[in-house]
């Protein structure tokens, strides 16, 4: 098979790693800004309200998650929409796009534990079923999970027990390949089909995503396997494969460029990208911060700053992670 269906077998067969609800944090196989500090959601949930201050949306749009796994993030922006500007959560509506039950009862019981009836929580299966007026989408580290190809000096990756060999040839990857100036690593497939639906989900709207990579592609594999906290390149002649399968997560890092075309094509407007730390400062997250001082004190205030330094630190996350927007015209 090719690699793009071991990939979606991998991570969304009927024992997918992602068909199953996973700790993230200490206790899962990696970290996301989420599970880093409440105060990631805090400063979209900050944005969101400028963005409505702004005009672009009002103060009766939908904000949505796209694959929310728990549902700390956006319970993180309820509450801090609360707390800044809590008339909004009268007229807001709120939707997570979550594909498996499992997930959807897992993110249902978090709300009704946090929240009780205070919020009215909607789900859609695929974004393709979002039919709103206005909408801020919002989707964390998604990109990375999408479907890729292996691709090596003209030929694609396919897979047979869990070994990969380049033999097979495909004209679609291949021209891709030469747009973005890769030889070898990983073809992105299925972002010009999601960013088709979300240009339908909404007839004004702003979509924001973060996720790690770069704007230029890499020049080599970056495909890897998360495990307990360990990182492992695919490649490697180590790891057992066939024992990680549907038990471990597969990424790679997102090539933006890719990102950015596959929504201009969809006739959407680019708006920026910027690395997570500048992104999350002009949100407002030290603003944030500096509240919680005057509020909680100063001890408070100096755990919720060393959980922020996750966020924004050039040698932690705040390099590394990217933030790119892009709104309606």
């Amino acid at each position: 098979m090719k690699f793009s269906q071991y990939m979606s077998e991998w991570l969304y067969g009927d024992k997918g790693y992602y068909t199953k609800y996973n700790s993230i944090g200490k206790e899962g196989d990696f970290y996301t800004a989420v599970s880093s500090s409440k105060f990631f959601g805090g400063s979209i949930a900050k944005h969101i309200i400028a963005v409505i201050d702004e005009g672009f949306l009002s103060k009766e749009c939908t904000i949505v998650e796209v694959g929310a796994h728990h549902g700390y993030l956006m319970a993180d922006i309820i509450e801090f929409i609360y707390t800044l500007r809590p008339e909004l959560l009268e007229t807001l509506n709120f939707c997570i796009v979550e594909r498996y039950e499992a997930l959807q009862n897992q993110q249902k019981k978090y709300f009704a534990e946090s929240f009780g009836g205070a919020v009215n929580l909607l789900h859609v299966n695929d974004i393709s079923a979002l039919r709103v007026n206005e909408a801020f989408i919002l989707a964390n580290e998604i990109f990375d999970a999408f479907e890729c190809e292996l691709f090596y000096k003209g030929k694609i990756g396919t897979v047979e027990n869990h070994e990969v060999v380049f033999e097979q040839e495909d004209e679609q990857i291949s021209t891709l390949a030469k747009k973005y100036h890769k030889d070898r690593g990983e073809i992105a497939v299925g972002y010009e089909s999601f960013a088709s639906h979300v240009k339908k989900s909404a007839k004004t709207f702003e979509f924001m995503s973060f996720d790690y990579g770069d704007m230029q592609a890499r020049p080599d594999f970056s495909i890897r396997i998360y495990h307990e906290h360990k990182v492992d390149a695919f490649f490697e002649e180590s790891i057992n494969r066939a024992k990680l399968f549907q038990t471990s997560d597969i990424t790679y890092d997102v090539n933006f460029e890719h990102v950015k075309d596959a929504f201009i094509d969809a006739d959407m407007n680019f708006v920026s990208f910027q690395t997570q730390m500048v992104a999350l400062v002009e949100f407002g997250i030290l603003e944030l911060l500096e509240i919680v001082k005057e509020k909680a004190g100063e001890d408070i205030y100096q755990q919720e700053l060393q959980k922020i330094k996750t966020l924004i630190m050039p040698d932690m996350m705040g390099e590394r992670f990217k933030v790119i927007r892009f709104r309606s015209k």
